[in-house]
């Protein structure tokens, strides 16, 4: 049994760009992989690689310093990373910020940001979530004061992927907290020697624990006016708005990678494992089992094909990113539920790759908008 692989929207020179990440992914970042986990971050020597190589901001425009393709760049180094288990470098939300920068910053800001984004020298986060305040984002109570040209910004912030690296952080604060939503702004922090800026804990996980999600503290941190994005308050509900359809597409490119790797993993163990004289690969339930999750891959790629044929086009609303976004987390934990339990005990072992994707991927459901939200945008658009 071998799944069908080939993209709808691949194409002879994609098909070459899937090999160069491909082999970055196999010689850079699996072998630290185990390491990475034990110490809570994949280190910054990775992403400057991966900028010198070229493979960090694909689809960012040339004239900023990013590749100048389209997310179908994006999209082949996430599946490659997702089919490998790769989990604590996230590239997916530094190329999030690249975008945040190129759809909705000032020229300058794109002029001093993006190549440096795109180079790796600086690691990108946004912080958006607090202790406080889940996915209602109209909850935040981060604070930034405006006195003369510059901004005094005070709050705090959890769950921040690549938050312990991060060079530059986009921070999602309240400017006018009397207006709601609309007094709601993003500032622009660099963090090297920032002060009264803070890395809290790198959190202690279920699962992805190569991965530095984090706390972050800003104590009365000076920010100048300049790095107000977009230059013009209250802007920022809308920002975060405008950017789900790509950022969600994003988790759901992901799960299909996952699910793709985790199966064929599983196939070579099950072909390799025997039991009661024969191979586990020879039982009717393991080849049911593997009927449904190829069947269930299979459908899937047709719809996070189209839904990436659409962000190319420019044609991706955010219902349907939404839809992608469901679908791909919560199918994505059924099919490696399935996968795990045909590895028996092993299944249990964090040297096993399924085992690392099981833990790894529990969070999908949560992050970018948890499944509940995203049914209450899709129910919205009907």
């Amino acid at each position: 049994m071998a799944l069908n692989l080939t993209r709808s929207w691949t194409n002879p020179d994609l098909d070459l760009w899937r090999d160069t990440c491909a082999r970055f992914v196999e010689e850079e970042l699996v072998p630290d992989d185990e390491a990475a986990r034990k110490r809570g971050n994949v280190g910054h020597a990775v992403w400057r690689k991966a900028g010198a190589l070229g493979l960090l901001c694909t689809d960012i425009p040339e004239e900023y310093g990013g590749g100048g393709g389209d997310f179908r760049h994006e999209a082949v180094l996430s599946e490659e990373c997702a089919r490998r288990g790769i989990s604590g470098w996230a590239n997916s939300v530094h190329s999030i910020v690249a975008h945040y920068f190129l759809n909705h910053g000032t020229e300058a800001q794109k002029q001093k940001y993006l190549p440096r984004l795109a180079r790796g020298e600086l690691v990108g986060a946004i912080a958006m979530t607090e202790p406080g305040c889940g996915s209602d984002l109209q909850g935040i109570r981060a604070k930034a004061e405006k006195r003369g040209d510059h901004y005094v910004l005070n709050g705090s912030k959890t769950f921040i992927t690549n938050g312990f690296l991060a060079g530059v952080v986009l921070v999602v604060c309240k400017t006018d907290p009397s207006q709601g939503a609309r007094g709601t702004s993003i500032l622009i922090v660099e963090t090297e020697g920032r002060q009264g800026y803070r890395v809290g804990r790198v959190l202690d996980k279920l699962g992805m624990k190569s991965q530095d999600t984090s706390e972050l503290f800003f104590d009365d941190v000076i920010v100048s006016a300049d790095d107000l994005l977009g230059g013009k308050e209250g802007q920022g509900f809308y920002q975060l708005m405008g950017d789900l359809p790509y950022e969600r597409l994003f988790i759901g490119v992901g799960a299909l990678g996952c699910m793709e790797g985790a199966f064929d993993a599983t196939l070579k163990y099950v072909r390799e494992r025997k039991a009661f004289g024969q191979t586990v690969a020879d039982f009717q339930n393991t080849k049911f089992k593997l009927a449904e999750v190829a069947t269930q891959i299979q459908v899937g790629r047709a719809f996070i094909d189209h839904c990436v044929e659409l962000i190319v086009q420019g044609k991706l609303d955010t219902a349907t990113a939404s839809m992608a976004k469901l679908w791909g987390a919560e199918t994505q934990g059924k099919v490696l539920d399935e996968l795990l339990q045909l590895h028996g005990g092993y299944g249990f072992m964090n040297e096993y790759l399924i085992t690392r994707m099981y833990a790894d991927a529990r969070v999908q459901r949560i992050y970018g908008g948890t499944s509940e939200i995203m049914k209450e945008v899709i129910s919205r658009a009907l």
